[in-house]
Protein backbone atom coordinates (compact mmCIF):
# COMPACT_ATOMS: atom_id res chain seq x y z
CA UNK A 1 0.00 0.00 0.00
CA UNK A 2 2.94 2.31 -0.63
CA UNK A 3 1.74 5.67 -2.00
CA UNK A 4 3.59 8.17 -4.18
CA UNK A 5 3.24 10.85 -1.47
CA UNK A 6 2.54 9.78 2.08
CA UNK A 7 2.06 11.38 5.46
CA UNK A 8 4.84 10.55 7.88
CA UNK A 9 5.66 11.26 11.47
CA UNK A 10 9.05 10.99 13.05
CA UNK A 11 9.37 8.45 15.81
CA UNK A 12 9.20 11.08 18.55
CA UNK A 13 5.86 12.26 17.09
CA UNK A 14 4.15 8.90 17.60
CA UNK A 15 0.91 9.17 19.57
CA UNK A 16 -1.81 6.82 20.76
CA UNK A 17 -4.57 6.91 18.13
CA UNK A 18 -2.33 7.16 15.06
CA UNK A 19 -3.08 4.56 12.36
CA UNK A 20 0.39 3.53 11.19
CA UNK A 21 1.91 1.40 8.42
CA UNK A 22 5.13 -0.49 9.09
CA UNK A 23 7.12 -0.66 5.84
CA UNK A 24 8.98 -3.79 6.87
CA UNK A 25 8.36 -7.43 6.17
CA UNK A 26 5.98 -9.04 8.63
CA UNK A 27 8.68 -11.17 10.28
CA UNK A 28 10.92 -8.10 10.81
CA UNK A 29 8.68 -6.51 13.44
CA UNK A 30 6.88 -7.87 16.51
CA UNK A 31 3.31 -6.77 15.70
CA UNK A 32 0.48 -9.03 14.57
CA UNK A 33 -0.33 -6.76 11.59
CA UNK A 34 1.66 -4.48 9.28
CA UNK A 35 -0.86 -1.67 9.84
CA UNK A 36 -2.87 -0.81 12.95
CA UNK A 37 -4.01 1.98 15.24
CA UNK A 38 -1.62 2.61 18.13
CA UNK A 39 -3.41 1.79 21.37
CA UNK A 40 -0.82 2.29 24.13
CA UNK A 41 2.64 3.49 25.08
CA UNK A 42 4.03 -0.05 24.95
CA UNK A 43 3.33 -0.18 21.21
CA UNK A 44 5.03 3.20 20.79
CA UNK A 45 8.13 1.91 22.58
CA UNK A 46 8.16 -1.18 20.32
CA UNK A 47 7.79 0.97 17.20
CA UNK A 48 10.68 3.18 18.28
CA UNK A 49 12.83 0.10 18.85
CA UNK A 50 12.59 -0.83 15.15
CA UNK A 51 15.31 1.67 14.20
CA UNK A 52 13.15 3.56 11.68
CA UNK A 53 13.66 7.32 11.23
CA UNK A 54 9.98 7.89 10.49
CA UNK A 55 6.81 5.95 9.95
CA UNK A 56 3.91 6.28 7.53
CA UNK A 57 0.42 6.94 8.84
CA UNK A 58 -3.12 7.48 7.58
CA UNK A 59 -4.76 10.71 8.81
CA UNK A 60 -8.24 9.51 7.78
CA UNK A 61 -8.02 6.39 9.95
CA UNK A 62 -6.31 8.08 12.89
CA UNK A 63 -8.06 9.63 15.88
CA UNK A 64 -8.58 13.38 15.55
CA UNK A 65 -6.38 14.22 18.52
CA UNK A 66 -3.20 13.35 16.59
CA UNK A 67 -0.44 15.51 15.06
CA UNK A 68 -1.81 18.50 13.18
CA UNK A 69 -0.87 19.40 9.62
CA UNK A 70 1.98 21.60 10.77
CA UNK A 71 3.57 18.66 12.53
CA UNK A 72 3.39 16.27 9.57
CA UNK A 73 6.31 15.30 7.43
CA UNK A 74 5.04 14.93 3.86
CA UNK A 75 7.64 13.42 1.58
CA UNK A 76 8.14 11.05 -1.30
CA UNK A 77 7.80 7.52 -0.01
CA UNK A 78 11.40 6.40 -0.41
CA UNK A 79 12.41 3.70 2.01
CA UNK A 80 14.51 4.41 5.07
CA UNK A 81 16.96 1.66 5.84
CA UNK A 82 15.93 0.19 9.19
CA UNK A 83 18.17 -1.04 11.92
CA UNK A 84 15.94 -3.87 13.10
CA UNK A 85 16.49 -4.96 16.66
CA UNK A 86 15.69 -8.49 17.71
CA UNK A 87 12.43 -8.79 19.61
CA UNK A 88 11.17 -11.94 21.37
CA UNK A 89 8.12 -12.04 19.09
CA UNK A 90 10.27 -12.23 15.95
CA UNK A 91 11.60 -15.72 16.67
CA UNK A 92 8.02 -16.91 17.20
CA UNK A 93 6.98 -15.37 13.87
CA UNK A 94 9.80 -17.10 12.01
CA UNK A 95 8.76 -20.39 13.60
CA UNK A 96 5.19 -19.80 12.38
CA UNK A 97 6.41 -19.08 8.86
CA UNK A 98 8.39 -22.31 8.83
CA UNK A 99 5.35 -24.19 10.14
CA UNK A 100 3.15 -22.84 7.36
CA UNK A 101 5.83 -23.67 4.74
CA UNK A 102 5.92 -27.28 5.94
CA UNK A 103 2.12 -27.32 6.04
CA UNK A 104 1.89 -26.21 2.41
CA UNK A 105 4.31 -28.93 1.32
CA UNK A 106 2.28 -31.50 3.25
CA UNK A 107 -0.93 -30.19 1.69
CA UNK A 108 0.31 -31.14 -1.77
CA UNK A 109 0.97 -34.70 -0.59
CA UNK A 110 -2.40 -34.92 1.17
CA UNK A 111 -4.18 -33.62 -1.92
CA UNK A 112 -2.59 -36.25 -4.14
CA UNK A 113 -3.38 -39.02 -1.64
CA UNK A 114 -6.96 -37.79 -1.38
CA UNK A 115 -7.56 -38.02 -5.13
CA UNK A 116 -5.87 -41.43 -5.30
CA UNK A 117 -7.99 -42.71 -2.43
CA UNK A 118 -11.19 -41.48 -4.11
CA UNK A 119 -10.21 -43.42 -7.23
CA UNK A 120 -9.59 -46.52 -5.13
CA UNK A 121 -13.04 -46.20 -3.54
CA UNK A 122 -14.48 -46.00 -7.05
CA UNK A 123 -12.78 -49.29 -7.96
CA UNK A 124 -13.80 -50.93 -4.67
CA UNK A 125 -17.47 -50.10 -5.20
CA UNK A 126 -17.35 -51.13 -8.86
CA UNK A 127 -15.82 -54.54 -8.09
CA UNK A 128 -17.61 -55.24 -4.82
CA UNK A 129 -20.16 -57.71 -6.19
CA UNK A 130 -18.06 -59.29 -8.95
CA UNK A 131 -14.95 -59.96 -6.85
CA UNK A 132 -16.09 -59.59 -3.23
CA UNK A 133 -13.26 -61.35 -1.37
CA UNK A 134 -10.46 -59.36 -2.98
CA UNK A 135 -12.46 -56.14 -2.88
CA UNK A 136 -13.19 -56.44 0.84
CA UNK A 137 -9.50 -57.11 1.51
CA UNK A 138 -8.69 -53.96 -0.43
CA UNK A 139 -11.37 -52.01 1.44
CA UNK A 140 -10.00 -53.06 4.85
CA UNK A 141 -6.53 -52.03 3.72
CA UNK A 142 -7.97 -48.73 2.55
CA UNK A 143 -9.41 -47.97 6.00
CA UNK A 144 -5.94 -48.33 7.51
CA UNK A 145 -4.44 -46.13 4.80
CA UNK A 146 -7.03 -43.42 5.42
CA UNK A 147 -6.19 -43.45 9.13
CA UNK A 148 -2.44 -43.36 8.45
CA UNK A 149 -2.45 -40.87 5.56
CA UNK A 150 -4.99 -38.32 6.73
CA UNK A 151 -5.51 -38.52 10.46
CA UNK A 152 -1.88 -37.66 11.18
CA UNK A 153 -2.61 -34.29 9.54
CA UNK A 154 -6.37 -33.87 10.07
CA UNK A 155 -6.41 -30.10 9.54
CA UNK A 156 -4.87 -30.45 6.09
CA UNK A 157 -7.25 -33.26 5.25
CA UNK A 158 -10.18 -31.03 6.23
CA UNK A 159 -8.79 -28.34 3.90
CA UNK A 160 -8.77 -30.79 1.01
CA UNK A 161 -12.09 -32.47 1.70
CA UNK A 162 -13.87 -29.13 1.35
CA UNK A 163 -12.47 -28.49 -2.11
CA UNK A 164 -13.77 -29.62 -5.45
CA UNK A 165 -11.10 -31.22 -7.62
CA UNK A 166 -12.84 -31.41 -10.97
CA UNK A 167 -13.88 -34.84 -12.16
CA UNK A 168 -12.02 -36.48 -9.28
CA UNK A 169 -14.72 -35.56 -6.78
CA UNK A 170 -16.46 -38.85 -7.57
CA UNK A 171 -16.79 -40.89 -4.40
CA UNK A 172 -15.47 -38.05 -2.26
CA UNK A 173 -18.60 -38.18 -0.11
CA UNK A 174 -17.78 -41.71 1.05
CA UNK A 175 -14.18 -40.68 1.72
CA UNK A 176 -15.18 -37.51 3.58
CA UNK A 177 -17.63 -39.38 5.81
CA UNK A 178 -15.10 -42.14 6.49
CA UNK A 179 -12.35 -39.69 7.39
CA UNK A 180 -14.54 -37.56 9.66
CA UNK A 181 -15.96 -40.65 11.38
CA UNK A 182 -12.50 -42.08 12.03
CA UNK A 183 -11.36 -38.69 13.30
CA UNK A 184 -14.10 -38.77 15.94
CA UNK A 185 -13.45 -42.43 16.77
CA UNK A 186 -9.78 -41.72 17.33
CA UNK A 187 -10.62 -38.97 19.83
CA UNK A 188 -12.99 -41.38 21.58
CA UNK A 189 -10.11 -43.87 21.75
CA UNK A 190 -12.28 -46.67 20.41
CA UNK A 191 -10.61 -50.10 20.11
CA UNK A 192 -8.84 -50.82 16.82
CA UNK A 193 -11.34 -53.51 15.78
CA UNK A 194 -14.27 -51.14 16.41
CA UNK A 195 -12.56 -48.38 14.43
CA UNK A 196 -12.03 -50.79 11.54
CA UNK A 197 -15.71 -51.76 11.47
CA UNK A 198 -16.71 -48.12 11.85
CA UNK A 199 -14.50 -47.23 8.88
CA UNK A 200 -16.01 -50.00 6.77
CA UNK A 201 -19.53 -48.92 7.68
CA UNK A 202 -18.74 -45.29 6.83
CA UNK A 203 -17.11 -46.28 3.55
CA UNK A 204 -20.12 -48.35 2.48
CA UNK A 205 -22.87 -46.39 4.24
CA UNK A 206 -24.55 -45.58 0.90
CA UNK A 207 -24.04 -49.05 -0.55
CA UNK A 208 -27.78 -49.48 -1.04
CA UNK A 209 -27.95 -46.43 -3.33
CA UNK A 210 -26.93 -48.70 -6.20
CA UNK A 211 -30.49 -50.05 -6.02
CA UNK A 212 -32.04 -46.56 -6.31
CA UNK A 213 -32.70 -45.16 -9.81
CA UNK A 214 -30.46 -42.31 -10.96
CA UNK A 215 -33.49 -40.20 -11.76
CA UNK A 216 -34.11 -40.07 -8.01
CA UNK A 217 -30.50 -39.90 -6.83
CA UNK A 218 -29.57 -37.06 -9.19
CA UNK A 219 -32.80 -35.13 -9.04
CA UNK A 220 -32.07 -31.51 -8.05
CA UNK A 221 -35.70 -30.55 -7.40
CA UNK A 222 -37.46 -31.66 -4.19
CA UNK A 223 -38.55 -35.28 -4.13
CA UNK A 224 -42.18 -36.34 -4.19
CA UNK A 225 -43.33 -38.37 -1.19
CA UNK A 226 -43.09 -41.55 -3.26
CA UNK A 227 -39.53 -40.72 -4.36
CA UNK A 228 -38.47 -39.99 -0.79
CA UNK A 229 -39.96 -43.26 0.43
CA UNK A 230 -38.11 -45.10 -2.34
CA UNK A 231 -34.82 -43.38 -1.49
CA UNK A 232 -35.16 -44.26 2.19
CA UNK A 233 -35.09 -47.93 1.21
CA UNK A 234 -31.35 -47.58 0.45
CA UNK A 235 -30.55 -48.29 4.11
CA UNK A 236 -32.30 -51.67 4.01
CA UNK A 237 -30.94 -52.45 0.55
CA UNK A 238 -27.39 -51.68 1.72
CA UNK A 239 -27.70 -53.83 4.82
CA UNK A 240 -29.02 -56.73 2.72
CA UNK A 241 -26.09 -56.47 0.30
CA UNK A 242 -23.72 -56.26 3.28
CA UNK A 243 -25.16 -59.42 4.81
CA UNK A 244 -24.64 -61.32 1.57
CA UNK A 245 -21.04 -60.12 1.51
CA UNK A 246 -20.45 -61.25 5.10
CA UNK A 247 -20.05 -57.83 6.72
CA UNK A 248 -19.70 -57.80 10.51
CA UNK A 249 -22.78 -56.76 12.49
CA UNK A 250 -21.14 -53.45 13.49
CA UNK A 251 -20.71 -52.59 9.82
CA UNK A 252 -24.31 -53.58 9.05
CA UNK A 253 -25.54 -51.38 11.92
CA UNK A 254 -23.88 -48.33 10.37
CA UNK A 255 -25.30 -49.04 6.92
CA UNK A 256 -28.79 -49.67 8.33
CA UNK A 257 -28.85 -46.81 10.86
CA UNK A 258 -26.77 -43.91 9.47
CA UNK A 259 -29.93 -41.84 8.86
CA UNK A 260 -31.44 -42.51 12.29
CA UNK A 261 -31.65 -39.48 14.62
CA UNK A 262 -31.52 -39.63 18.42
CA UNK A 263 -34.85 -37.76 18.67
CA UNK A 264 -36.59 -40.47 16.63
CA UNK A 265 -37.06 -38.30 13.53
CA UNK A 266 -34.74 -40.34 11.33
CA UNK A 267 -35.28 -43.44 9.25
CA UNK A 268 -35.86 -46.26 8.45
CA UNK A 269 -36.86 -47.51 11.93
CA UNK A 270 -37.34 -44.16 13.77
CA UNK A 271 -34.92 -45.35 16.45
CA UNK A 272 -34.13 -43.11 19.42
CA UNK A 273 -31.08 -42.47 21.59
CA UNK A 274 -29.00 -45.48 22.56
CA UNK A 275 -31.15 -47.78 20.43
CA UNK A 276 -28.91 -46.48 17.62
CA UNK A 277 -25.44 -48.02 17.69
CA UNK A 278 -22.54 -45.76 18.73
CA UNK A 279 -20.86 -46.21 15.35
CA UNK A 280 -24.05 -45.24 13.50
CA UNK A 281 -24.46 -42.14 15.69
CA UNK A 282 -20.91 -41.11 14.76
CA UNK A 283 -21.44 -41.69 11.03
CA UNK A 284 -24.81 -39.88 11.14
CA UNK A 285 -23.04 -36.68 12.25
CA UNK A 286 -20.26 -36.96 9.67
CA UNK A 287 -22.74 -37.79 6.92
CA UNK A 288 -25.09 -34.92 7.74
CA UNK A 289 -22.22 -32.44 7.91
CA UNK A 290 -20.79 -33.46 4.54
CA UNK A 291 -24.22 -33.34 2.92
CA UNK A 292 -24.61 -29.74 4.11
CA UNK A 293 -21.16 -28.75 2.82
CA UNK A 294 -21.26 -30.74 -0.43
CA UNK A 295 -24.85 -31.14 -1.63
CA UNK A 296 -25.78 -32.38 -5.08
CA UNK A 297 -26.80 -28.82 -6.01
CA UNK A 298 -23.67 -26.88 -5.11
CA UNK A 299 -25.66 -23.63 -5.03
CA UNK A 300 -27.11 -24.88 -1.73
CA UNK A 301 -23.70 -25.62 -0.18
CA UNK A 302 -22.95 -24.23 3.27
CA UNK A 303 -19.50 -23.24 4.46
CA UNK A 304 -18.02 -25.55 7.11
CA UNK A 305 -18.75 -22.90 9.75
CA UNK A 306 -22.35 -22.52 8.57
CA UNK A 307 -22.83 -26.29 8.55
CA UNK A 308 -21.53 -26.67 12.10
CA UNK A 309 -23.58 -23.70 13.27
CA UNK A 310 -26.72 -25.17 11.70
CA UNK A 311 -26.17 -28.56 13.30
CA UNK A 312 -25.28 -27.18 16.71
CA UNK A 313 -27.72 -24.28 17.00
CA UNK A 314 -30.80 -25.51 15.14
CA UNK A 315 -30.53 -29.27 14.86
CA UNK A 316 -28.64 -30.40 17.94
CA UNK A 317 -31.61 -32.41 19.21
CA UNK A 318 -31.18 -34.79 16.27
CA UNK A 319 -27.65 -35.86 17.22
CA UNK A 320 -25.95 -37.47 20.18
CA UNK A 321 -25.04 -34.34 22.21
CA UNK A 322 -21.66 -35.59 23.45
CA UNK A 323 -20.65 -36.75 19.97
CA UNK A 324 -21.75 -33.45 18.44
CA UNK A 325 -19.63 -31.55 20.95
CA UNK A 326 -16.72 -33.82 20.11
CA UNK A 327 -17.26 -33.18 16.41
CA UNK A 328 -17.16 -29.41 16.92
CA UNK A 329 -14.04 -29.79 19.03
CA UNK A 330 -12.36 -31.85 16.30
CA UNK A 331 -13.20 -29.38 13.55
CA UNK A 332 -13.18 -26.16 15.56
CA UNK A 333 -15.96 -23.56 15.50
CA UNK A 334 -14.22 -22.28 12.38
CA UNK A 335 -12.85 -25.44 10.69
CA UNK A 336 -9.53 -25.29 8.80
CA UNK A 337 -10.08 -23.73 5.40
CA UNK A 338 -12.83 -21.38 6.62
CA UNK A 339 -12.51 -17.87 5.16
CA UNK A 340 -13.05 -15.25 7.85
CA UNK A 341 -13.18 -11.48 8.16
CA UNK A 342 -11.59 -9.93 11.23
CA UNK A 343 -12.85 -6.89 13.11
CA UNK A 344 -10.09 -4.75 11.58
CA UNK A 345 -11.23 -5.65 8.05
CA UNK A 346 -8.50 -8.21 7.32
CA UNK A 347 -9.52 -11.29 5.30
CA UNK A 348 -7.91 -14.58 6.27
CA UNK A 349 -8.20 -18.36 6.20
CA UNK A 350 -8.19 -20.58 9.27
CA UNK A 351 -4.97 -22.60 9.15
CA UNK A 352 -5.09 -24.49 12.44
CA UNK A 353 -7.64 -24.72 15.22
CA UNK A 354 -7.23 -24.10 18.92
CA UNK A 355 -9.07 -26.94 20.65
CA UNK A 356 -8.83 -25.19 24.03
CA UNK A 357 -10.20 -21.90 22.61
CA UNK A 358 -12.34 -22.66 19.53
CA UNK A 359 -12.88 -18.97 18.74
CA UNK A 360 -9.11 -18.34 18.66
CA UNK A 361 -7.64 -20.27 15.70
CA UNK A 362 -4.49 -19.50 13.74
CA UNK A 363 -5.23 -17.34 10.67
CA UNK A 364 -3.32 -16.85 7.42
CA UNK A 365 -4.05 -13.23 6.46
CA UNK A 366 -4.32 -11.78 2.96
CA UNK A 367 -2.12 -8.79 2.11
CA UNK A 368 -1.52 -8.00 -1.57
CA UNK A 369 1.76 -6.26 -0.69
CA UNK A 370 3.24 -9.38 0.92
CA UNK A 371 4.31 -12.49 -1.06
CA UNK A 372 2.30 -15.62 -0.30
CA UNK A 373 5.45 -17.32 1.00
CA UNK A 374 5.76 -14.60 3.66
CA UNK A 375 2.03 -14.37 4.44
CA UNK A 376 1.02 -12.85 7.76
CA UNK A 377 0.07 -15.43 10.36
CA UNK A 378 -2.17 -14.35 13.20
CA UNK A 379 -2.56 -16.30 16.41
CA UNK A 380 -6.00 -15.07 17.46
CA UNK A 381 -5.26 -16.22 21.00
CA UNK A 382 -2.69 -13.44 21.27
CA UNK A 383 -4.66 -10.63 19.64
CA UNK A 384 -6.91 -9.21 22.33
CA UNK A 385 -8.13 -6.22 20.31
CA UNK A 386 -9.06 -8.12 17.11
CA UNK A 387 -11.63 -10.89 16.72
CA UNK A 388 -13.39 -12.89 14.02
CA UNK A 389 -16.49 -11.05 12.81
CA UNK A 390 -17.90 -13.54 10.32
CA UNK A 391 -17.21 -16.44 7.99
CA UNK A 392 -17.25 -15.70 4.24
CA UNK A 393 -18.25 -18.02 1.42
CA UNK A 394 -15.27 -18.64 -0.86
CA UNK A 395 -17.33 -17.74 -3.93
CA UNK A 396 -17.63 -14.21 -2.53
CA UNK A 397 -13.87 -13.75 -2.79
CA UNK A 398 -11.81 -12.91 -5.87
CA UNK A 399 -10.12 -16.11 -6.96
CA UNK A 400 -6.63 -14.67 -6.49
CA UNK A 401 -7.33 -13.99 -2.80
CA UNK A 402 -8.50 -17.55 -2.20
CA UNK A 403 -5.46 -18.89 -4.08
CA UNK A 404 -3.21 -16.73 -1.90
CA UNK A 405 -4.74 -18.02 1.32
CA UNK A 406 -5.14 -21.71 0.49
CA UNK A 407 -2.29 -24.12 1.30
CA UNK A 408 -3.25 -26.15 -1.75
CA UNK A 409 -1.79 -25.95 -5.24
CA UNK A 410 -5.07 -26.67 -7.03
CA UNK A 411 -7.80 -24.25 -6.06
CA UNK A 412 -11.32 -24.82 -7.29
CA UNK A 413 -13.38 -24.42 -4.09
CA UNK A 414 -16.95 -23.58 -5.13
CA UNK A 415 -15.76 -21.80 -8.29
CA UNK A 416 -15.95 -24.51 -10.95
CA UNK A 417 -19.05 -26.24 -9.70
CA UNK A 418 -21.45 -25.36 -12.48
CA UNK A 419 -22.13 -28.98 -13.35
CA UNK A 420 -21.86 -31.11 -10.24
CA UNK A 421 -20.57 -34.60 -10.89
CA UNK A 422 -21.19 -36.21 -7.56
CA UNK A 423 -22.55 -39.73 -7.49
CA UNK A 424 -23.38 -39.98 -3.81
CA UNK A 425 -26.61 -38.60 -2.44
CA UNK A 426 -26.73 -35.38 -0.48
CA UNK A 427 -30.30 -35.36 0.79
Amino acid sequence: MQMQDSAYVTMDQLRVGLYVYIDLRWFEHPFAFNSFKIKDEEQIRSLRSLGLARIRYDPARSDKATPSGSELVVAPAETVAPVVKEHPALAAKRALIEKIRVQREAAARIESAFVDTARTIHNVEKNLLTNPAETLREANQLISQIADSFLDAPELAIHVMGDKIGSEELYFHSLNVTMLSLMMARDLKLPAEVMQCLGMGALFHDLGCREIPDKILKKSEPWTLAERNYYELHCAYGAEIGRKLGFAQLVLDVIQQHHEMVDGSGYPARLKGDAISLSARIVAIANYYDELCNPLNIANALTPHEALSTMFARLRGKFDPKLLQLFVRCLGVFPPGTIVQLSNGVIGMVATINTAKPMKPMIVAYDADIPKEEAILIDMDGTVDVNIVKAIRPAQLPREIYAYLSPRKQVSYYFDAGSPNKESVAK
